[in-house]
């Protein structure tokens, strides 16, 4: 029976992620700082309490339990960190990165699958899908303190010829119960209110987590050699609608009084204010005024080898 380590395994995502591989015949292992009732009482589950910063509970880790897959989703937004990225996220995820992938190379892990951000892209002026290969600038406080991991990911474990490493980019999450980066399209973050331009026919891309957990699921049962190497973004099958998003609200949660506007105006003052707003920089959920009606959308082709992206935010669970 193979063991997963998921870091991270008790937050929003890493609840769900632990729970489809122990349905897969997995064993699991969640790290996380708090536990969670979740898993807690499924067969070939074990928590370990750690904080993503604690070098020797992790040895402790590794030490007695031979690990075949690691599922890093400590430092991650919307699971065990908020929307509000601050230094001190930023310091606690390079001190993980500091030991984790030596750590794997050391102890044999066969596979090593880093969670990331589709916020590491430049976004394009253009409508073209973004690629894995497309230029990256990160320039918020979690698109560095991901990018970052990627990159210290990829010198310290880029040599281990046997080991298979996937880096995967994951567009903001949703499910039917967790609904803060769908409501955040739709709300004014000066006073709170509710808003669509027009009829809301335009969208964002967005992740189900249950589509997530299904690419991991079979990646990992796949991937045997390092020829599955390599980057991927994760994303729903298409754009979730303005409008979607509002009868989603309305159907799973409360959502009051939702205003009808005309577009922004994207002046240059506009542009401008964006460049020096600090709330941009910290804020994971950040309303763009400026590409709110652009469309942009990732290529999820190369993972769709692993996931038919069934789930939407019609369906989700």
């Amino acid at each position: 029976m193979k063991k997963v380590l998921v870091t991270g395994g008790c937050g929003l995502i890493g609840d769900h992620v632990c729970s489809g591989f122990l349905k897969k015949g997995f064993k699991v292992i969640a790290v996380d700082r708090q536990p969670s009732d979740y898993n807690a009482s499924k067969e070939n589950y074990k928590f370990y309490q750690a904080k993503p910063s604690d070098k020797n509970a992790y040895a402790d880790v590794f030490m007695n339990h031979q690990i075949d897959t690691v599922i890093h989703l400590a430092c991650t937004a919307d699971n065990d960190f908020g929307h509000i990225i601050t230094d001190s996220n930023i310091r606690e995820s390079a001190s993980c990165d500091s030991f984790i992938y030596r750590y794997a190379i050391a102890h044999d892990v066969k596979q090593f699958i880093l969670i990331s951000t589709t916020q590491v892209y430049q976004m394009p002026k253009t409508r073209e899908p973004l690629r894995e290969d497309d230029y990256c600038k990160p320039v918020t406080n979690y698109s560095k303190l991901k990018y970052d991991a990627e990159q210290t990911m990829i010198k310290d474990i880029g040599k281990a010829h046997e080991m298979v490493l996937a880096i995967v980019r994951v567009a903001p999450v949703y499910t039917k119960d967790f609904a803060g980066n769908l409501e955040a399209k739709i709300t004014d973050p000066k006073d709170g209110t509710k808003f669509v331009y027009r009829t809301g026919e335009y969208g964002f891309h967005m992740c189900c987590v249950h589509n997530l957990v299904d690419f991991l699921l079979t990646f990992v049962q796949a991937a045997e050699d390092q020829s599955y190497n390599g980057i991927y973004n994760m994303a729903d099958k298409n754009l979730t609608m303005a409008s979607e998003i509002i009868e989603y609200m309305k159907a799973n949660h409360r959502i009051g009084v939702v205003l009808q506007r005309n577009p922004p105006n994207t002046s240059l003052n506009m542009i401008k204010q964006l460049i020096d707003n600090k709330e941009m920089k910290v804020n994971y959920r950040f309303l763009d005024f400026t590409r709110i009606l652009t469309n942009n959308m990732f290529d999820i082709s190369k993972a769709s080898k692993y996931c038919s992206f069934r789930w939407n935010v019609k369906n989700t669970k």
